[in-house]
């Protein structure tokens, strides 16, 4: 199994980080494997992806914030540090569509998606042999409509049961309170149906038909409290006619949305997404 560490940088852009990085782990008898940066001019801000061997630190990775806290405050440095061999733990909530859960779930059992899923979400009862045939614990949350709060305080008790490290919205046709939201920031991805930020909200592949558009696409993004308003990691497209019916949109649409959600998902899984303002670099 690959145990390299990954460092998580966004700062002010100054002169010298690069190399003072760079230089950090080479003192420390590490050995950089792929090292990515980005230098935003509009926010002047640097942001950078440095995965790195470890095997021969001269300290404990534990103790990566004693070492490495004076060389971040020289530049302001945000930072986080993570491991490859940490398998992130996923929650997947879903509704009746069931193509991203089962693309989602196939990718992880065929280990392309390293990460764990000990819990399954629904509102609705009809992707529970799906879970029972991963063997995936399903939890069933009908959603009522004047007793969303109640819902919510029973998902919160799910989570904080199973513990998952990320959330993912596999078609949950629910709309996330602004306090569920707050709690997993930047926790949450979601995959929505159209290229934002085209048609937000219900039934876009409705109003795509109607405006009569050459192209329709996916996006997924992380959660705000602002309806698909979140920074985007992962967007594709496919093109349409003017002979294709809202059925076809819609088909055409459910094969993107199951592979931009997947993307987006390992992205996340393997660290190389940075967030920044609403915007994302994915290294």
């Amino acid at each position: 199994m690959k145990n390299s560490a990954i460092l998580l940088i966004s700062c002010p852009d100054r002169k010298g980080e690069v190399a003072t990085i760079a230089d950090f782990v080479y003192r420390h008898n590490g050995n950089i494997l792929h090292a990515d940066e980005h230098a935003d001019e509009e926010s002047g801000l640097f942001l950078m992806r440095v995965e790195f061997d470890p095997r021969d630190f001269n300290f404990d990775l534990a103790d990566f914030d004693k070492y490495f806290s004076p060389v971040a405050a020289t530049f302001a440095m945000k930072w986080r540090l993570a491991q490859s061999s940490y398998r992130p733990r996923m929650a997947i909530f879903v509704s009746k569509y069931d193509h991203c859960l089962v693309d989602l779930l196939y990718r992880h059992r065929s280990g392309e998606l390293a990460c764990e899923v000990p819990l399954i979400v629904s509102n609705h009862p009809d992707t529970r042999p799906i879970a029972e045939f991963y063997r995936i614990p399903f939890e069933l949350v009908t959603v009522a409509k004047d007793h969303k709060a109640e819902a919510e305080r029973k998902i919160y008790s799910l989570l904080d049961q199973y513990q998952p490290d990320f959330i993912v919205l596999a078609r949950y046709m629910q709309i996330l309170t602004n306090e569920f939201v707050s709690r997993y920031p930047q926790r949450i991805i979601n995959i929505h149906h159209s290229f934002l930020p085209a048609f937000i909200g219900a039934r876009p592949y409705h109003q795509a038909f109607e405006r009569g558009v050459k192209l329709i696409g996916a996006t997924s993004h992380y959660v705000t409290e602002q309806l698909d308003d979140g920074p985007i990691i992962e967007q594709d497209v496919v093109r349409v006619s003017h002979q294709d019916t809202v059925e076809d949109l819609i088909r055409k649409g459910r094969d993107l949305e199951k592979i931009v959600l997947s993307r987006a998902v390992r992205a996340h899984v393997e660290n190389r997404v940075l967030v920044y303002g609403n915007k994302t670099v994915v290294f």
